[in-house]
């Protein structure tokens, strides 16, 4: 990755919310009209009971070998999805999509059908698949090129390619099929590789993130690490050879702590001294004396006077110390605000790296990220994550994941806010929403009161999505984790 751009001196996304919105309680005017022609979805798109006991009982017989409702429910699928497409097509939004984890169980006859038939019969129209989670993929065993386990590795599940299967199985039914993928997390498993361990990042303390973040599952890369880099490269190329209809990045940041951990506030803080990420800082150098006070600042975290007349008799033929961006003449800040843009770019790359062979097969490419991720903290801090989100490519969707509580949608409409103002008039903007249908969540509203406030006050946006699959349905969920193969 070519690491010679230009940084800001202060990157310009760190700035405070400001937006406070006053949000109405009676929305019932702007509930889609219900489509008489439509008689088996609601003004939701969601179908009927009826409809799908029907689809439900053709499934089980078909599962069971019958030809005849094999042949009739292949019928009423296809017939389903005609109707999911019509209704999304005349109401809001017109897209509705939902975030899905696949399981081994999954792999059992009609058990993909089931999941599947049940996204729709939700009104969803698009379907994220994860693909890459805690240092798993959802690659067959015999056609993996990654350092990461497979999802299904039990013995005569080698072949099966259950990504492939549900891509295919989703469009039988009028669904669009996303690839989910974490980014810079990795996972526990590719940090505990011996051969990977110049690829993770590290702190000035030299921890990495299985230190800060307390789950003990999310290891961090270095975004300048080749290693990382190739490693991820050959994921995505894998993915796309099943050919998704998107790509969708997640974990396009730097980990959370909790307490202190979750603020940058001296250079030590920052995942910046692993050893491509340091030599790529140290190379934004523009002359000797500028390379040797980045050395010094990152080795104790400030420099002084006595650094800068040391670094001048070093190299007396330079009138005074350069790297990129240097505009001021207090050095001590000038460093810091480097070594926070260095950080903060390293995320924008590593994204761009990894979109780049999803956008020039002509697919779509999105970026999932926090609202909030990218807010200054106090008189020199940062939210430890640097998530950039308002400098991420405008080509790309953006996916702002607005789970904030607060008793009603107030907060979650601000964080709406925040992103449509900084989101030009051509980037798709695809909010990520957490809650149940027809009932709040504790403080959390419901997903359908989150929706029509969303209608209501940003029209411009027509596409939302659900997380997750697990969330709305715990129950199915356990005995999607919990059969026997």
């Amino acid at each position: 990755m070519n690491s010679s751009f230009s940084l800001s001196l202060r990157p310009q996304f760190w700035r405070k919310l400001v937006s406070s919105l006053l949000i109405g309680t009676t929305l019932s005017s702007l509930l889609p009209w219900h489509n008489p022609a439509l008689a088996q979805t609601n003004l939701y798109c969601q179908f009927s009971p009826q409809a799908i006991a029907e689809k439900d009982t053709l499934r089980e017989r078909m599962v069971q070998g019958d030809q005849q409702a094999t042949r009739q429910y292949q019928d009423l699928i296809k017939t389903h999805g005609d109707l999911l497409r019509q209704c999304r097509t005349r109401n809001w939004p017109q897209t509705q999509a939902i975030w899905l984890r696949l399981y081994p169980c999954d792999a059992a006859p009609g058990a993909l059908d089931k999941v599947l038939d049940h996204i729709v019969d939700k009104g969803y129209n698009e379907v994220y698949i994860e693909v890459f989670y805690n240092s798993q993929v959802l690659l067959p065993a015999n056609d993996n090129p990654t350092p990461w386990l497979p999802v299904l590795r039990s013995p005569g599940q080698e072949n099966i390619d259950l990504l492939a299967t549900a891509i295919q199985k989703s469009r039988e039914r009028g669904l669009k099929a996303y690839a989910w993928l974490f980014t810079m997390n990795f996972g526990y498993g590719y940090g505990v590789r011996s051969d990977r361990q110049g690829a993770i990042a590290r702190n000035g303390r030299g921890q990495n993130s299985l230190a800060v973040v307390h789950d003990g599952s999310q290891l961090f890369i270095d975004p300048y690490s080749r290693q990382a880099q190739t490693d991820y490269y050959q994921l995505v190329q894998a993915i796309l050879k099943r050919r998704p209809d998107g790509v969708l990045f997640d974990y396009i940041r730097y980990p959370r702590g909790s307490g202190q951990d979750s603020v940058a506030g001296q250079v030590q803080d920052l995942w910046i001294y692993g050893p491509a990420s340091r030599q790529a800082l140290l190379q934004r150098a523009g002359n000797n004396q500028g390379r040797e006070l980045i050395e010094r600042f990152l080795n104790r975290g400030s420099i002084n006077g006595s650094d800068i007349q040391a670094v001048r008799s070093l190299y007396p033929n330079e009138s005074s110390p350069q790297w990129q961006g240097l505009s001021q003449s207090n050095l001590q800040t000038a460093l810091w605000d480097l070594a926070v843009a260095h950080a903060a770019q390293g995320v924008i790359d590593f994204l761009n790296f990894a979109a780049t062979p999803v956008m020039r097969q002509g697919l779509p490419a999105g970026a999932v990220f926090f609202p909030l991720a990218n807010q200054p903290v106090g008189q020199q801090g940062y939210d430890s994550r640097l998530q950039p989100w308002d400098r991420f490519s405008t080509q790309m969707e953006w996916h702002p994941m607005v789970y904030s509580v607060c008793g009603h949608t107030r907060c979650i409409l601000e964080e709406v806010q925040r992103v449509v103002s900084r989101a030009p008039s051509q980037t798709r903007v695809v909010p990520a929403l957490a809650g149940f249908w027809g009932r709040p969540d504790g403080n959390r509203p419901s997903l359908d009161a989150q929706m029509q406030d969303i209608r209501r006050y940003f029209p411009q946006i027509n596409a939302v999505s659900h997380f997750a699959y697990s969330w709305q349905e715990p129950q199915r969920d356990r005995e999607r984790q919990a059969c026997r193969l």
